[in-house]
């Protein structure tokens, strides 16, 4: 698999865009049916079958809820429109009228009495949601342009209304040219899932290990800057949320950052994308690289790394975009002041400075293949829970055992 730090952006911007408050997911599936396969929870539904609409089933062995205290969420974007799926089956656009009586909507789908649950997928980009023990809490709104828009969860929030629910998401974008999916811990890790897609392959990734959902919230809480993120046994939040909110240091990782900077004053750092390789060092307050294009980047601060956003932010050009990723990578690994060829591939190099993002090594200690999406650019060189087939055949979403 081509590493997605050298494919075009547009991916990674759409599957970590869509959390927080008014968000319309940003790109619109290449081929839009209006209706879902009719297959509802209890597999018997009479609705017609989209065209390319992708089995889904979902498992819950998670051995503390059972399926009636699972709820479901497939919420997303086609063809420009903010749509969700509907417990029968279909596609919907959200409305305002959606909202109820106590100002929220719900678009739960209920899971089989027993075992599995059999769905069907349409062509969209989106997220499948998932809540145990009480539902979500999902608001329509109107956005700038006055069409409704769906305000999703954002649990790391504390005035969210889904603060106190205990809940997750895959993250995914199934169009003609395919299926393309990941579990995420970007904003936070809550409930433990793994993502199996068939079709040309049959591949399986986010698997959490045995007593794995405990070791991170363990894991994170030995560290004194990082302790404050972990949020009771609910779920433990990205230090970007947490910087935001005034649980992590604004500047944490800037000693770091200045050493970075002053390691490549006197020597070059190269960095190797699609376009070619890229040599830099900092001249004045930038670091500069020459190679295929010339680009530049002021000093990013600690938020900037963890949201690989900011000094570090990745437009889709081919050029600045993938160098700035393999830089947001490698100040979250801590790998840039140890070694000077860039991305490094060795996850053994990954994380070893006492200054570096600890949540991030925590979920990826957690999962059986080692991967896992603890930050924006953590797919540079394929290190994301992330798959793709252009010959999908079914997409199992299971929730593990915790």
């Amino acid at each position: 698999m081509t590493p997605r730090h050298q494919r075009p952006l547009g991916r990674r911007k759409l599957l970590v865009a869509l959390g927080g408050a008014v968000v319309a997911a940003p790109v619109a599936a290449a081929v839009a049916p209006h209706a879902l396969a009719g297959a509802g929870p209890d597999g018997d539904g009479a609705a017609p079958r989209a065209a390319g609409a992708l089995p889904l089933t979902i498992v819950n062995n998670t051995g503390s809820f059972g399926n009636a205290d699972v709820h479901v969420y497939i919420v997303g974007n086609q063809d420009g429109t903010q749509v969700r799926v509907t417990p029968d089956g279909t596609v919907a656009p959200v409305a305002l009228s959606d909202n109820g009586a106590d100002g929220y909507t719900d678009y739960a789908i209920s899971l089989a009495g027993s075992g599995e649950t059999t769905l069907s997928l349409p062509y969209l980009s989106g997220r499948i949601y998932v809540s145990l023990g009480a539902k979500l809490k999902f608001k329509v709104v109107a956005d700038g342009a006055g069409k409704p828009a769906l305000q999703y969860p954002a649990g790391w929030v504390k005035s969210d209304p889904n603060h106190g629910v205990l809940h997750d998401c895959a993250e995914f974008t199934y169009n003609s040219a395919g299926m393309f999916c990941n579990t995420t811990m970007v904003d936070m890790f809550s409930v433990p899932m793994s993502i199996r897609l068939t079709g040309e392959k049959d591949q399986t990734t986010g698997t959490v290990r045995p007593g794995g959902r405990a070791a991170v919230f363990d894991a994170v809480r030995s560290v004194e800057e990082f302790a404050p993120l972990v949020v009771d046994d609910t779920r433990v939040i990205a230090p970007g949320h947490g910087l935001d909110a005034g649980l992590f240091p604004a500047d944490y990782l800037a000693p770091y950052i200045d050493e970075v900077w002053s390691t490549y004053t006197g020597k070059d750092l190269r960095v190797t994308t699609n376009a070619g390789t890229f040599t830099g060092r900092v001249r004045g307050d930038r670091l500069t690289f020459d190679g295929p294009a010339q680009v530049s980047f002021a000093k990013p601060s600690t938020r900037d790394v963890l949201f690989c956003d900011g000094a570090l932010a990745a437009p889709n050009d081919g050029t600045t975009g993938p160098v700035a990723a393999v830089l947001g990578a490698g100040f979250n690994r801590s790998t840039l002041v140890s070694s000077a060829d860039q991305p490094t591939t060795d996850p053994a190099s990954f994380y070893r400075a006492a200054l570096t993002n600890h949540y991030a090594k925590a979920v990826h200690a957690a999962t059986e293949d080692g991967k896992a999406y603890g930050f924006a650019f953590d797919d540079v060189a394929d290190f994301a829970s992330y798959v793709q087939d252009t010959a999908p055949t079914g997409f199992r979403l299971t929730l593990t055992a915790f």
